[in-house]
């Protein structure tokens, strides 16, 4: 079997080699694994090593040929042979079968996770930044306090700035360990007021982190619903305003080969733009075959009467669908591109029913 097929392993088969791969490591250290059942797991083990080694030269095959891409997969796959083969050599017999837990990786490396987070994290940098330097104010501020009030009372435990810190890192994520208490009334103060903080900091960053991914998403998919209404040959000729009119009005959608997209006698509450693939109309007389920069539906969202054709999808179609109420919306705002459409479902009327 060749190399390359193994470079194509699904997510959900990545992920259930390393579940498999990371439960024989955690049987491996329990008591009582007798030497034949150590055995099984270990070949268990390169069972799975070997399918990543195969993995791995698919992967270097495939990239000798697309140099293009995230090196995230390459890296991982790398990780996942080259760890455990360096256990194996270098590492004592009883620790080696651990190094396997590098397989935990092997889930992530298609996912473009990474990717957006770095793009968050740059975006919003000055930001964090901003809020670790008010963290680190605080946490060497809350040791110096606790420092002074508590190192008469606990010298063990508050005897130095250093040894404070510790205390001050436990109550200022709120974990509260209760290794280290104040036990002043002024000490005591201080433990609460810094547990406010640390609630108010972790907020910021959470907040910090959760709009910058919500306007990098949001970024991404008005770029990709961009590159999708321009390829449609109705909106080619509109410009930048009413195009972003279009984006935000149209929603993007996937339909597998044989779906029906609308039956005859629906309700007609949107019309649908066809980006990529191929659409067959059930007509009265013969079927129609719709392809990319197509539309159809346009009749019953003008009109309000039932669907008068049944619309499956002949082949996987990329999608841009435009609702009602959005329609009612886009006329108002932007009456060119409704006169548009209104126009060519004039000229269809005459014609045979595509819709």
């Amino acid at each position: 079997m060749s190399a390359v097929p193994f470079s194509k392993i699904s997510t959900p088969l990545n992920a259930l080699f390393a579940t498999i791969g990371l439960l024989v490591v955690a049987a491996l250290t329990t008591q009582g694994v007798t030497g034949q059942e150590r055995l099984v797991f270990e070949l268990l083990l390169a069972a799975i090593w070997l399918a990543y080694v195969l993995q791995l030269g698919g992967t270097l095959l495939s990239r000798r040929r697309r140099l293009s891409g995230g090196m995230t997969a390459l890296v991982i796959d790398l990780l996942a042979v080259l760890v455990p083969a360096a256990a194996f050599l270098f590492i004592g017999s009883r620790d080696r079968d651990l190094y396997c837990a590098v397989w935990l990786l092997k889930p992530l490396r298609d996912s473009t996770f990474f990717r957006l987070l770095a793009k968050v994290v740059a975006n919003e940098s000055r930001n964090l930044l901003g809020v670790t330097s008010v963290f680190g104010i605080v946490l060497f501020g809350a040791a110096l306090a606790g420092y002074i009030i508590e190192r008469d009372v606990q010298p063990d435990r508050f005897g130095s700035i250093p040894q404070a810190m510790w205390w001050a890192v436990v109550t200022l994520s709120t974990t509260g360990y209760g290794d280290e208490i104040p036990q002043s009334l002024a000490g005591r103060v201080l433990a609460g007021l810094v547990m406010m903080s640390g609630i108010g900091i972790f907020a910021l960053w959470a907040g910090i982190l959760a709009t910058g991914f919500y306007e990098e998403v949001r970024r991404q998919d008005f770029v990709r619903n961009w590159q999708l209404v321009a390829s449609v040959p109705l909106f080619q000729k509109l410009g930048s305003a009413a195009l972003i009119e279009i984006v935000r009005a149209l929603r993007p959608r996937i339909v597998p080969a044989g779906a029906v997209i609308c039956r005859k006698g629906d309700v007609g509450d949107q019309m649908f733009f066809i980006v990529e693939g191929r659409v067959t109309v059930a007509t009265p007389d013969h079927p129609v075959e719709l392809g990319a920069g197509n539309f159809f539906g346009e009749m019953a969202l003008i009109s309000g009467d039932p669907r008068s054709a049944t619309v499956s999808a002949a082949t996987e179609v990329s999608l841009l669908s435009l609702y009602a109420v959005d329609f009612q919306i886009l006329s108002s705002s932007s009456p060119e591109i409704a006169e548009t459409i209104r126009k060519t479902a004039l000229e269809r009327r005459s014609g045979p029913p595509k819709e």
